[in-house]
């Protein structure tokens, strides 16, 4: 065998040995991170959902014209009519817009920590780092930065004296740890 053929060789077990890494390695379609929730980028752009969410049903909700300049939210629902995700994009009817939010719907998508729609407050704390609380007229807002999200808590979860006072500055210690999750957002 000439050096050529040697070369040629090696090549090929190198490109076939990065071909199967690469496959090994493929994305989970339910995993949620500070860039990603399953094969949904914080650069996707509407007209390429699809693409996305191959099994999945798109449903665009249209709620003015053009002129208007509201966000139109995209549903994402399985092929058994569960809803999984609602994606807010930068701009209204362009499908060149890129998704600006993503509200998660369905407990199958988590965070690499195990973080779901079903999660508690514990779970967050003891899981990252809180960046901020914003006290709300019906609920707290939990801001994470690690991974661009936010957990929204009702104010019925709270103590009653947390519960009307919206110029109260909220600490962690004061959520109780059994406080349910009632949005689970991710922001790009």
């Amino acid at each position: 065998m000439n050096t050529y053929n040697k070369y040629l060789l090696t090549i090929i077990i190198v490109a076939i040995l990065f071909t199967n890494c690469a496959l090994d390695k493929a994305q989970d379609p339910f995993e949620i991170s500070k860039q990603h929730i399953g094969l949904l980028t914080d650069s996707t752009q509407v007209k390429d959902l699809n693409m996305a969410f191959p099994q999945d049903s798109i449903v665009n909700a249209i709620k003015g014209d053009e002129f208007s300049g509201q966000d139109n939210d995209i549903h994402i629902y399985d092929k058994d009519g569960n809803e999984l995700l609602v994606l807010t994009p930068s701009h209204a009817l362009d499908s060149t817009a890129v998704i600006k939010s993503v509200r998660i719907m369905n407990d199958n998508y988590n965070t690499s920590k195990n973080i779901s729609i079903n999660s508690t407050f514990k779970d967050i704390k003891d899981n990252y780092k809180i960046s901020s609380i914003n006290n709300l007229i019906n609920s707290v807002v939990i801001s994470v930065n690690e991974i661009n999200g936010s957990f929204t808590i009702d104010k019925k979860e709270l103590p009653a004296n947390l519960r009307f006072d919206m110029t109260l500055k909220i600490e962690a210690v004061q959520i109780p740890d059994h406080a349910k999750i009632k949005y689970f957002m991710i922001h790009w």
